[in-house]
């Protein structure tokens, strides 16, 4: 186990000591032994306002967020390196400005206008292989722009909405549009279409007879032989002109009838084509709906939504190879992949089996398998057009599989199988080729962090970074020396940028600005666009060259009122855990002037998604909960915010601590926070409450069913009451689905646990919410009605989905939390 030298982290002016693990590399992800994180409280200053501070109120927390300024988002440069662009989301239209900054300017730039968007508005831009020259889709049409002449040009203007765009090797930009794929050369204007698919039988040239009479009709009528042999004349000879005149649009290929399209790829030169398909079926079911009662036309609408997870079916996806000179199309079969037909999941059948008294017998079918999109997608193609890589995995989550293509035997040949007996991180999946050599790279978990490796064809894998941290947001330089990445190296709740040198792994860190950090590398490679937040400061653009730590800020798009205010920035906090060696990294909110031997009563808050980090140095998506949290201090309550075992940012075997069980580690973390808030800031144990949304609201209904004498009082805000009926792609990482694994399910769903509430429940809905839908709380409203329950209350929220927009309806659930909490602690 190496360790990091001992360093000074400043931050705002007290110094931490960090220690990392460092873990090794296996086939497949191993639960590692870590041992326990040597980190100091971080106890993060408040920052000086300029004015005295005030008391917050819930009237201003809650309204709209316009009052604090609108942060820029999605931020990228511009085409010469001299100005960067930024979006600004509009609260009242909830529509999103452009913005362009020049560097040498002050201010925060100008507002790019509407008649000036198609000018600027390429962010998702492709390049060709030289760098001169780039291409974008505006509103369905596509421009091109020559960069070193700084010419724009309007290719289309049409309703075929282009997608996919590529550069070819021969200077044609090619996109895809429905079942097709076109080219255009920008100089010529030549407009083609390259190839195109339908999934029907191919046609003939004559139908067969159809029965006794049409057979005796074709064999004794001459002007009936005469008129079918004219047609298969002219069927034959359409087909004869599509293959030898070039001057003809090529005839379609045909696949499966019934299928339907997932992905296809085009090769740069234009020879090859890589396409992924499906048999088509109905995901929804007739009754995935859901009613939405607030109309302008007054009536009840039904809105479609996504099936549950109890319902969903896996559906293999089918890969084939297309030659498009020699028109030749072959299946790629999986059988070559290594545990392609494992019987992954044996001991959880094996166990779910024998708990209704049966047995079941291991197989060896052909697993379910579909494409895994990395941050480019799932098929990335070498420069040159001869190499191609493609990311699989296993519809059970437990499998993933990097794979490159023998075009010449059309075969799979594997690169790198990553396997988890838990599931396969939906993140940290990104790979693709060096610039300069036919290597690819990827990230991988299977040292227990996301880590960078890069492979030759014909050889093992290196591995390139290494620790107890992870690596994300690759960027590879042009001259394949350096990746560019984002990482937590410094501390779990720290984030800065990174590169590492390929040829000698030898690793430097960036930037030091403490927080939260994200970037973009300019296109001339040499300085970053840097988007910054800290604890009490939301996100800025900055600017740092590549090779200086000095840092410019662009943008000051915080509003005066907001920092005005003496914000409390939370601490930092290791809390040591009973169940595992690692800490539990949290942030603690406590009144600024305690008073010694006084009890103080306290709130636990839990965030959402399960698997997100909100213990971190940078400004929280929570933010409206930053705020309350801040008002509660300001009232006397101690706040904990926990990133419980299945949180974001610490590793694999902390993010799969809840397989099978969720609400079981999370709850025992809530455990050892509250007895640390009993015994380091004299919290009085029996005047602690908790609440949390969407996940955090799941945590409160398991928190106060199964541990009914940890919290006085809880509010679930859209919660999960039953798994079973949550999304598929999120669920069966977790539980896998509960045809395999009804144990898992019943052990992780609140409702099957409401006999235990004891204590003061508010339950907060809303209605339309297509995420956690409206009838996970009616069900358990009625579970506890009949269970004669009268401790609890709901509230509903008629015109809000998942993530409330309403001002008035934010103020509502927080009036009413703040109440619960009031009352009961």
């Amino acid at each position: 186990m190496s360790k990091l030298n001992r360093k000074k982290l400043i931050f705002a002016g007290v110094v931490c000591l960090l220690a990392a693990c460092s873990a090794t590399q296996t086939p497949s992800i191993q639960t590692a032994e870590i041992e326990p994180v040597k980190a100091q409280i971080i106890k993060a200053a408040t920052v000086a306002a300029k004015h005295q501070s005030k008391l917050l109120t819930l009237q201003q927390i809650m309204a709209d967020p316009d009052w604090i300024g609108r942060q820029p988002t999605s931020a990228y440069w511009s085409d010469n390196n001299q100005s960067v662009f930024y979006q600004q989301k509009q609260q009242a239209s909830l529509q999103n400005i452009l913005w362009q900054k020049h560097l040498d300017e002050p201010g925060n730039g100008t507002k790019v206008e509407l008649s000036q968007l198609h000018l600027h508005a390429y962010k998702n831009r492709v390049l060709n292989p030289k760098k001169d020259t780039a291409a974008w889709v505006f509103e369905g049409n596509i421009f091109i722009k020559n960069l070193s002449r700084n010419e724009l040009k309007q290719l289309t203007k049409d309703n075929r909405q282009p997608y996919n765009l590529k550069f070819l090797t021969d200077g044609r930009l090619s996109f895809q549009s429905g079942n097709a794929i076109y080219a255009i050369h920008p100089e010529l204007g030549l407009y083609e279409q390259l190839v195109s698919w339908q999934f029907t039988d191919e046609p003939t040239a004559l139908e067969l007879p159809e029965d006794y009479i049409a057979q005796q009709q074709q064999q004794l009528i001459e002007v009936v032989a005469l008129k079918r042999q004219q047609k298969k004349s002219r069927f034959e000879n359409a087909q004869k002109l599509a293959r030898q005149n070039t001057t003809v649009a090529p005839s379609e290929f045909y696949f499966p009838h019934g299928h339907e399209l997932v992905s296809v790829s085009l090769s740069p030169n234009g020879k090859w084509l890589v396409l992924a398909e499906r048999a088509a079926s109905s995901v929804r079911q007739a009754d995935d709906i859901m009613p939405n009662y607030i109309n302008e036309n007054g009536r009840i609408a039904t809105v479609d939504v996504r099936p549950r997870v109890a319902d969903t079916k896996p559906i293999n996806q089918n890969l084939w190879l297309v030659n498009l000179e020699s028109r030749d199309k072959r299946k790629l079969s999986y059988n070559s992949l290594p545990g392609y037909n494992e019987d992954v999941l044996e001991a959880v059948k094996r166990e779910n089996a024998e708990a209704k008294g049966e047995t079941y017998e291991a197989n060896r079918l052909p697993r379910e398998l579909k494409l895994l999109n990395g941050a480019n997608g799932a098929i990335q193609w070498h420069s040159s057009g001869e190499n191609v890589a493609i990311m699989l995995e296993a519809w059970d989550n437990k499998d993933r599989w990097l794979n490159t293509v023998s075009l010449s035997e059309a075969t799979l040949v594997n690169q790198h199988r990553l396997h988890d007996d838990a599931w396969i991180n939906y993140r940290f999946n990104s790979f693709g080729w060096l610039n300069t050599s036919t290597d690819l790279y990827y990230l991988s978990e299977e040292s227990g962090y996301s880590h960078l490796y890069v492979k030759p064809l014909d050889a093992s894998a290196k591995q390139v970074t290494f620790g107890s941290f992870e690596v994300d947001s690759l960027t590879l330089t042009s001259d394949d020396q350096y990746m560019y990445f984002k990482g937590n190296k410094k501390h779990p709740g720290i984030y800065e940028i990174y590169r590492v040198n390929l040829d000698n792994v030898s690793l430097e860190s960036v930037t030091n600005l403490n927080g939260m950090t994200d970037y973009q590398l300019s296109p001339d490679e040499q300085s970053l666009l840097l988007t910054h937040s800290s604890l009490v400061r939301p996100p800025e653009l900055y600017l740092q060259s590549v090779s200086a730590p000095s840092v410019q800020q662009l943008t000051h798009t915080t509003s005066q009122e907001f920092l005005d205010i003496d914000w409390l920035a939370p601490d930092i906090v290791p809390i040591k855990s009973s169940h595992t060696n690692q800490p539990i990294y949290s942030r603690v909110y406590a009144p600024k002037n305690k008073q010694p031997g006084k009890k103080y009563k306290a709130v636990v808050f839990n965030h959402g998604a399960g698997y997100l980090q909100n213990s971190h140095l940078g400004w929280s998506g929570y933010f409206r909960e930053f705020m309350f949290h801040n008002l509660l201090a300001q009232q006397g309550y101690v706040v904990l915010d926990m990133d419980y075992r299945a949180s974001a940012g610490y590793g694999r075997d902390w993010r799969t601590a809840i397989y099978r069980q969720m609400g079981t580690p999370e709850i025992q973390d809530l455990q050892d926070g509250v007895n640390w808030l009993v015994n380091n800031l004299d919290v009085d144990a029996q005047r602690v409450g908790t609440y949390g949304g969407s996940y955090g609201g799941f945590m409160t209904f398991m928190a106060l069913f199964k541990e009914p004498e940890l919290f006085q009082a809880g509010a679930a805000l859209r919660p999960v009451s039953d798994w079973a009926h949550y999304n598929f792609g999120y669920t069966s990482n977790i539980l896998n689905t509960p045809d395999v694994d009804p144990i898992a399910y019943e052990r992780s769903s609140p409702i099957y646990f409401a006999e235990g509430l004891q204590k003061p429940l508010l339950i907060n809905a809303p209605m339309i919410d297509s995420n956690v839908f409206f009838v996970d709380v009616v069900r358990l409203v009625q579970r506890l009605i009949e269970l004669e329950k009268q401790n609890f209350e709901t509230a509903i929220y008629p015109v809000e989905s998942h993530g409330f927009v309403q001002p008035s309806s934010w103020l509502d659930e927080y009036r009413r939390i703040y109440k619960l909490f009031e009352t009961n602690l």
